[in-house]
């Protein structure tokens, strides 16, 4: 069995084997059990009622309904293959079938000192909100059919090739010391890229920018906020696959930092429209959750409070360029928070896991200035790489959906009346 990069570094496990030698840890276990839940959490239902409220009455059930199944079906992927093709030995590039149908795990099965099974539903609920972040971006246009066609193919072209890369210890960028602690590149980036890329072929919805598209309830959208804010511990604190010191640091420097991109983005809110808005504070929340992701297990409490706050500052100026001045209708702002969050993130833990920063570095993996330069370029390496191929392999996977589905989205007049009724014949609101 491959350990990701998360526990390989912090349990000190370079040993491939289906089964580890570690005795069963039951504190390990019990955390890592609520982790994955926390996690499964984040997208059912905190990340649907967060992009839920955002969208307009008549497209709630649409967007609901998205979000739940992708979840159902990344789940049966990951158990049929995608499982095995992430943390199977397999190549510098992608995993093999070894593991797949999760056959030869049984309830002994350990991997490091937790269950070989609990290790693959850790992993599952990464698999399922990577691919539902990106229906943020063609939110009440797309057919229900190109979701689904669109998604699956991504998870198993996209998702799952850059996770072996980053986190089986057989994959290459494994191997050339990236660091990403819970998911910047193999999450965030590949996420926003993804939602840049179908935004811009598909088009934007009718009456963008022109015509006001308000969230239709804000309520809603907070309380999937607080949801996400929750879950994202398990994410982040989870991804040390232990109950240890290591946990605890990535839980406070992922509070501090969602803490300190919702004030920056209120801040500039607050100087530049007069007032401060419920949407950008949680917006600058998911901003320094997202950035602080990849770093969240290799810096201090302090390299946390910049990166968060560094988070909220640039995502806001992302949202505003690729909304008001490109004009490009990635509808819930997934490239400008997770894209551009991720890519920040990445970048930055080159720099702050530096123990020449002291007070900023959390473990301290770079030791030296030099040390941070080689790790700095092995991360600008890592980001350009998930960036081009997750834009390639988008733009062709896009073509194929509609190719496969007679066109990717809705016809004007069924998006004028809303993809809850046309395409599910339900309303989540009576009118």
């Amino acid at each position: 069995m491959n350990l990701s990069v998360r526990g390989l570094i912090l349990l000190g496990m370079l040993v491939p084997g289906v089964v580890m030698a570690d005795d069963f840890n039951t504190g390990n276990t019990a955390w890592i059990l609520t982790a994955t839940a926390l996690v499964l959490f984040m997208t059912l239902p905190g990340l649907s009622l967060f992009y839920g409220g955002l969208v307009r009455s008549k497209n709630i059930l649409s967007v609901l309904m998205q979000c739940f199944a992708i979840a159902c079906m990344a789940s049966v992927v990951w158990l049929l293959f995608g499982y095995s093709l992430a943390f199977g030995e397999g190549n510098a590039f992608i995993g093999d079938f070894s593991l797949a149908f999760f056959k030869a795990m049984t309830t002994d099965s350990l991997v490091g000192d937790i269950p070989q099974s609990l290790h693959a539903m850790f992993q599952m609920t990464f698999a399922i909100i990577t691919p539902a972040l990106i229906v943020g971006a063609f939110a009440e246009r797309m057919k229900f059919s190109s979701v689904m066609i669109f998604s699956l193919f991504w998870l198993v072209l996209v998702y799952i090739p850059v996770c072996h890369w980053v986190w089986s210890d057989t994959g290459w960028l494994f191997n050339m010391g990236l660091y990403d602690f819970a998911g910047g590149t193999v999450v965030h980036i590949t996420a926003g890229v993804a939602a840049l890329v179908a935004a811009l072929m598909i088009g934007n919805r009718h009456g963008f920018p022109t015509t006001a598209m308000p969230p239709h309830n804000m309520t809603m959208t907070v309380t999937g906020a607080g949801m996400l804010w929750v879950g994202w511990f398990g994410f982040n604190a989870g991804s040390a696959l232990g109950a240890n010191g290591d946990a605890a640091m990535a839980m406070l420097v992922t509070h501090i930092s969602a803490a300190a991109g919702s004030l920056a983005w209120m801040a500039i809110e607050w100087k530049k429209f007069g007032k401060p808005s419920v949407l950008g504070i949680v917006t600058g929340m998911v901003a320094g959750l997202g950035t602080i992701t990849p770093a969240s297990g290799f810096v201090g409490p302090m390299g946390a409070l910049v990166i968060g706050t560094t988070a909220g500052i640039v995502c806001f100026y992302a949202t505003q360029l690729i909304k008001r001045k490109l004009k490009i209708d990635d509808s819930l702002d997934v490239f400008p928070v997770h894209g551009v969050g991720g890519i920040l993130g990445t970048l930055l833990v080159g720099i702050f896991s530096s123990t020449s920063l002291g007070v900023f570095s959390g473990q301290g993996f770079a030791d030296d200035i030099e040390t941070m330069g080689a790790q700095f370029t092995v991360q600008v390496i890592g980001v350009v790489v998930t960036i081009v191929y997750t834009a390639v392999l988008t733009f062709a996977i896009i073509k194929v959906t509609g190719l496969l589905t007679g066109g990717i989205r809705v016809s004007k007049e069924e998006e004028i009346q809303g993809l809850d009724v046309v395409l599910h014949e339900e309303s989540g609101y009576n009118m």
